[in-house]
């Protein structure tokens, strides 16, 4: 493994270790969420994870543990409303757990310099997968068994925001994919290209603003939402606060896919996505300076260099969402905000196999176990999302009922 990868490695741990440091100890054998484990088990299955993968699959390196390196094997994905049945007593207390991460991180550092380079990479960002994940299980758990924290970069809401304002994109290719001699999760493999009709996508996302009309229709409420009263809160990471109007609403696949019903609208398909992000708008000067014919796409929506935008919408910059308007420096080439950054957006695309996919031979259930026709594709990010993920291809899934997840939407007419 090359000095970037341990110093990628280094970072990875240090913000999953900054999350399990955001709790109180007890509130390990908490479940958060019922349909996912206590968080006990995603403390050993990030070492887990990396033990199995790097060491024993990769390396051929001795178990240590065998029965915490199955335990701490594989997270679960049910139906929402189905939880299991353990108790905190049938897991392992904290000691034991923070011995074999202690001795599994010590191991794998050792044996750096013979990890191959894709093993190292899928490592890395399972590690910072999690560091997301994670955040969801954390926001639903009690305030009391959580340290305080805020919001960096705060923002003043209740700005006035156009949501009904919606942007031409004109007929063109968008494409998916990403090319085999880079790195990718297999689900992003192969690049290929698709001609996208012309249609029109609303600036921004949905606000809770836009939805609250909705709810008050009758439609059911965020996940992210507490009722008090006649008024909606919302429910933040650490604290509960007057709803803010101006942000995204943060919603299931099925609530967006409702909402967009009822507006009249749609949910945008992945290609649509990758068209309003990342094509340049034809006669506008491509990151090269050279005039375009809206074949040039963008590495990212603001242009070809991650650091040119401060993160304040992505990367672990806030625990919740800025105000939709709040980075207009992160505007597409066409003028839609925030594609990337604030919240994943759901799409009307079911998950499933690019052409040329093959799984992981490492990892072969990855994605191939959700290409059942009940999950549906992300794109973009959140405010907790890793750098790392912002790249084109990076494909994001959930249930359609999942009300965890940082998402939000916007809407299309085609």
């Amino acid at each position: 493994m090359s000095t970037n990868f341990a110093s990628e490695l280094e970072s990875a741990r240090a913000a999953s270790d900054e999350l399990f440091a955001q709790l109180a100890p007890d509130a390990l054998y908490e479940r958060p969420v019922p349909e996912r484990h206590r968080l006990i088990f995603y403390l050993g299955h990030i070492e887990a994870f990396d033990w199995n993968l790097v060491c024993r699959t990769s390396l051929d390196v001795s178990s240590f543990h065998p029965a915490f390196d199955h335990l701490f094997a594989f997270g679960i994905d049910p139906e929402p409303g189905k939880q299991t049945a353990d108790k905190p007593s049938d897991w392992p207390s904290l000691p034991e757990v923070a011995a074999y991460n202690s001795r599994t991180r010590h191991t794998i550092d050792r044996l750096l310099q013979n990890v191959p380079a894709q093993i190292a990479q899928v490592a890395i960002e399972h590690r910072l997968m999690h560091a997301e994940t994670l955040a969801y299980l954390m926001h639903s758990l009690a305030y009391e068994k959580k340290k305080s924290g805020q919001n960096p970069h705060p923002y003043r809401t209740g700005q006035e925001t156009d949501s009904t304002r919606m942007i031409d994109i004109p007929a063109g290719p968008a494409t998916l994919g990403r090319r085999r001699d880079q790195f990718g999760w297999d689900n992003e493999f192969d690049e290929h290209s698709i001609d996208v009709p012309a249609f029109r996508i609303s600036k921004y996302n949905v606000t809770n603003d836009d939805y609250l009309k909705f709810v008050r229709e009758g439609a059911s409420p965020p996940h992210f939402w507490v009722r008090s009263g006649d008024e909606w809160l919302y429910r933040g990471m650490f604290e509960t606060i007057p709803l803010p109007l101006d942000c995204p609403v943060y919603v299931t696949h099925e609530q967006a896919a409702a909402y967009a019903a009822w507006a009249g609208k749609a949910l945008p398909t992945e290609p649509q996505f990758h068209r309003a992000a990342y094509a340049e708008s034809a006669g506008l000067p491509s990151s090269t300076g050279l005039p375009t014919c809206g074949i040039h796409e963008r590495e990212y929506p603001w242009g070809d260099n991650p650091s040119s935008v401060f993160p304040r919408v992505f990367d672990f910059a806030r625990w919740d969402p800025a105000p939709v308007t709040a980075t207009p420096e992160t505007d597409s080439a066409w003028g839609v905000s925030q594609l990337v950054g604030n919240g994943w957006e759901w799409t009307s695309t079911p998950f499933a196999p690019f052409p040329g996919f093959e799984p992981f031979p490492f990892y072969p259930g990855y994605s191939s176990d959700f290409f059942d026709g009940a999950h549906y594709v992300l794109k973009g990010a959140s405010p907790r999302t890793a750098r790392r993920f912002l790249r084109r291809s990076f494909r994001n899934w959930f249930r359609p009922n999942y009300p965890y997840v940082y998402a939000t939407f916007r809407l299309v007419e085609n």
